[in-house]
């Protein structure tokens, strides 16, 4: 350790992931502690890593002495629980001492009054900024202008629609954008937000606190909506999306474009949609890699989903999960057609309540792929199973032995729940 050079040290420094050990780690030798001085670019501050007893003004005074103690910090991360709320002339000392060379910014302190991490931040190098339980007022796009930014996360954050909208704007290069459990603040009675970014590839939005959201981005490829309730979802761009991926929403209108040119994974759980209508937004997806239908009800009680349009509509398709789902006695999942699914090499297939028929089902989803290599079987278990059920479930059983027996080159999988 001794022959290291100290910037190879400041290297060893930046990995250790807490700022605990690095102090720990610095006070080895004077050569440590210059490396620590010069060569440290990475930072991380988490409340969990010190004592439970430890004061809020020792950590303000613990942290402030470590990262004037470097010289050109790249990565910055502090997350602090609710239980510490910290003046704001320290933290605004350190967004201050570092600003100029942060690459990015993970910031989740409690201030009193509020911290402006945009206005400390903003025209500097940050490529990455991710904020945490924060309030945000007043966005200046001529000022707070972040022209190095590619990835920007708001979790927890209170935000006026309108200087989201701006935010986005002031971020000309921005590719990943994570909107997480947002309060919306609006003066209307029907919220919504609008934004557009032609830089923008991929979208995580999940429990924004609006009513209608209107994408427009011409050069999107992943789109992940989890836990919201919307009137309206408009994507508004040319047709680059890649990944799509719906979970627990509701949504009356939803709207991602005609253009389906590049679609290779469609991944819908546990939501309603009307199939006829997703169906015939998906179907143009011909380069569709990965389809996954899981927990899906459908507004129409009579809709059937068949892998005779499934095998015509996705000829490339690799990736095939479906639940067993039955309403009113009709299986959503048929086994229309004769139509082969070729290129499937994984079969996910589950249930959400054990039937009689699911084992035949079974066997008919693995008829139609002569190619396939991995089936996973997906079912959920309870300890207040019916005696019937448990008779379906050691009768499945028997036939799954049977099956492995006649497809012996299929790896299968068992996952329950």
């Amino acid at each position: 350790m001794e022959n290291l050079p100290v910037e190879v040290i400041g290297n060893i420094l930046s990995h250790l992931g807490t700022a605990r050990d690095v102090v720990v780690a610095s006070a080895t030798c004077r050569k440590w502690r210059e490396a620590c001085r010069k060569h440290l670019h990475t930072l991380s501050f988490k409340s969990d890593d010190w004592p439970r007893d430890i004061t809020t003004r020792k950590l303000e005074i613990l942290i402030t002495q470590t990262i004037f103690q470097t010289m050109g910090l790249q990565c910055l991360s502090i997350h602090m629980d609710s239980v510490h709320e910290f003046a704001a002339a320290p933290v605004i000392a350190w967004l201050m001492y570092t600003r100029e060379t942060l690459r990015s910014l993970s910031y989740n302190v409690r201030t009193t009054p509020n911290v402006n991490v945009l206005e400390k931040c903003g025209r500097q190098k940050l490529e990455a900024l991710d904020l945490d339980h924060n309030s945000i007022t007043g966005v200046e796009p001529s000022y707070q202008r972040f022209t190095c930014l590619k990835s920007l996360s708001l979790r927890h954050v209170s935000i006026s629609a309108l200087d989201l909208s701006l935010l986005l704007a002031a971020c000309p290069k921005i590719e990943s954008l994570t909107l997480d459990a947002l309060e919306i603040v609006t003066s209307e009675s029907q919220s919504s937000v609008e934004l557009s970014s032609p830089t923008l590839k991929c979208l995580y939005a999940r429990s924004v606190g609006v009513d209608k959201i209107i994408l427009e981005a011409d050069n999107l490829e992943s789109l992940h909506l989890n836990a919201l309730n919307l009137d309206s979802f408009e994507l508004i761009g040319k047709g680059t999306l890649k990944h799509l991926k719906i979970d627990d929403v509701s949504v009356t209108n939803l709207d991602i474009g005609e253009n389906m040119d590049h679609l290779e994974v469609v991944d819908v759980s546990n939501f309603m949609i009307i199939w006829l209508k997703f169906y015939n937004m998906i179907s143009r997806a011909s380069k569709l890699r990965k389809l996954r239908l899981w927990g899906v009800v459908f507004d129409d009680e009579d809709e059937v989903i068949d892998s005779e349009s499934i095998a015509i509509s996705f000829p490339l398709l690799k990736h095939l999960s479906l639940s067993y789902e039955i309403r009113d006695g009709l299986l959503h999942y048929g086994l229309q057609g004769s139509s082969q699914l070729e290129n499937v090499d994984i079969l996910e297939l589950g249930w959400t309540v054990i039937s009689e028929n699911f084992g035949h089902w079974v066997f008919g989803m693995i008829e139609r792929c002569p190619n396939l290599k991995k089936l996973v079987i997906h079912g959920a278990l309870s300890e207040t199973k019916t005696r019937e059920e448990r008779q379906m479930l050691a009768n499945f059983t028997s036939f799954i032995v049977c099956l492995m027996r006649k497809y012996s080159h299929v790896d299968v999988q068992f996952e329950y729940e």
